[in-house]
């Protein structure tokens, strides 16, 4: 027999699994000893008043019913020797639907232009310290993707377009925590993700599956409206009716190759800004309303969003105990991106701060067409290199110093590796994307007293927050809308955003050819 409950604790006694088990007997109305196991479903934190509680759904089991496994296991089926699905690129949404591929019965082909997890830690290091951007092998690209070293949140709001739950167990059948199975904001961390990968990768090569590291894709081989395949840089062909494109949102030789190939391309809405840095315990202070977090709250987040003048301002990709990373990948540009340990324990909060930018703010780019967007994105990364003084060091202001106008003759420490300087982003910023990010902070600080402050920075820029391109697919078969054979997918193609909702349209991909090839 098996009953659900729902508790509301102190946050000591939700740390406590003992407790746990005992409360939840008593609101079950069942005889602590006659327990076999609980489990829990759900779990958040309430920090809305100054008493703050912690939310628990749990179920209690007793009998043999909690013996069956909480996870469907993954099966490894042999597929060496089944048809071939080329899949371009290596982040979730790519791995994922090679992981669906293998559960159906066909063979995975995975062509990723950087390098394998371990050597692009490497590359990584040598940013910070040498200032140096491999351009294939990065914060952005290399084997798992942006989400790899870039904090690995799981938390998404697209509830509605396929199997959320399946790619948390997933991740967890490859070592992931099982507590991403129930936190309300479930998080692997940035120390914790490079193993998960290689683990995954090990299973789709364990299946028979190809994974093929440092080859890139530079053009498809088309013939009519069929894809057929596609080539790479050391003039290799691959052959496949079928290939996922998968190559995420910083993948700009894929949209030129798309546009040089007649591969249809439209413009969407996007997000730029700067990245906005917080002690942390100011942080934890204002959400958790001058309590101390202790040993039994997490490291204190939040979430913000305004209208101001017709356009979003909200917070993005927020990192509690984190670091802000250099995301360039290419030399001559500056990108800021954030990320978290699985402990969270830095003494940093840091949040990317954001203005919404539609297609017809893009006038000023007419000029380059349906690639409006990426020549935004490229002349603020520009601008953040020179005005950083043409290294990987980030151009920055404190907060306030910022929201008024006044150049910041001083900065305070951040977590951001290369180095800042202090540059008046209020007079270099576009000014649509200023003005707003401005007025935003003004309304931040209202709804959280504290927050609009000198003891904060931000630095320039965060401009890769989605693809400003959408690879136009078919509704129901995903295919691209004229090419056949050829499945755009996940965040380079303009299908989702972040590593959960990437994972589930990989996955919705795989499933669309296996029913195309039943």
């Amino acid at each position: 027999m098996r009953k659900q409950v729902h508790l509301n604790l102190t946050p000591q006694a939700a740390s406590d699994e003992a407790v746990i088990r005992k409360l939840s007997a008593s609101a079950a109305g069942i005889d602590q000893s006659k327990i076999s196991s609980v489990r829990i479903l759900k779990k958040s934190v309430d920090a809305r008043k100054k008493n703050i509680r912690v939310n628990l759904s749990v179920e209690v089991f007793t009998g043999e019913e909690s013996n069956r496994p909480a996870i469907s296991p993954f099966k490894i089926n042999d597929v060496s020797r089944k048809r071939e699905v080329i899949i371009v690129g290596a982040g979730p949404a790519g791995l994922f639907a090679a992981l669906r591929l293998i559960e159906l019965g066909i063979r995975p082909m995975i062509i990723e232009r950087g390098r394998d997890v371990s050597s692009r830690k490497k590359d990584i290091a040598r940013i910070s310290r040498e200032h140096i951007v491999d351009p294939d092998s990065n914060y952005c690209f290399g084997e798992g993707g942006a989400g790899t070293y870039s904090d690995g949140k799981l938390y998404t709001r697209s509830k509605k377009r396929g199997d959320n739950l399946r790619v948390l167990e997933l991740l967890c059948l490859h070592g992931a925590d099982t507590s991403i199975l129930y936190e309300a904001h479930p998080h692997l961390g940035t120390d914790k993700l490079p193993g998960i990968i290689a683990k995954i990768r090990k299973s789709i090569t364990d299946s028979g599956g190809i994974f093929m590291l440092e080859k890139k894709v530079t053009d498809f081989l088309i013939e009519g409206d069929i894809i057929t395949g596609v080539r790479t840089s050391d003039n290799e062909k691959f052959l496949s009716p079928y290939v996922i494109l998968a190559t995420g949102h910083s993948a700009r030789d894929i949209y030129e190759l798309c546009l040089k190939r007649s591969v249809d391309l439209e413009l969407k809405s996007f997000a730029a800004g700067v990245r906005a840095e917080h002690p942390q315990a100011l942080i934890d202070r204002i959400q958790y309303h001058g309590n101390d977090r202790g040993d039994y709250l997490p490291a204190a987040a939040y979430s913000l969003a305004k209208q101001v003048d017709g356009r979003g301002v909200y917070s993005f990709c927020m990192c509690p105990g984190g670091f802000i990373v250099p995301s360039a990948t290419s030399q001559e540009e500056v990108v800021v991106n954030g990320m978290s340990p699985s402990g969270r324990n830095s003494p940093y909060a840091n949040s990317g701060v954001v203005v919404e930018i539609k297609p017809e703010d893009l006038v000023k780019y007419s000029s380059s067409g349906v690639l409006a967007g990426l020549e935004f994105q490229k002349e603020i990364e520009r601008e953040a290199w020179k005005n950083g003084g043409c290294t990987q060091m980030a151009p920055a202001q404190r907060l306030a110093d910022f929201v008024s106008g006044r150049f910041s003759g001083s900065l305070p420490g951040v977590s951001y590796f290369p180095g800042v300087t202090s540059s008046p982003l209020h007079e270099w910023l576009p000014e649509g994307v200023g003005r707003r990010l401005r007025e935003g902070f003004t309304l931040f600080g209202k709804l959280l007293h504290g927050y609009l402050t000198n003891e904060a920075v931000v630095l320039g820029v965060e401009s890769r927050t989605s693809s400003p391109l959408r690879i136009p697919r078919d509704v129901e078969r995903l295919q691209h809308i004229r090419i056949q054979g050829l499945y755009p997918c996940g965040e380079g193609s303009g299908y989702a955003g972040g590593i959960v909702s990437s994972a589930v349209d990989g996955m919705n991909v795989a499933d669309a050819i296996g029913r195309q090839m039943a």
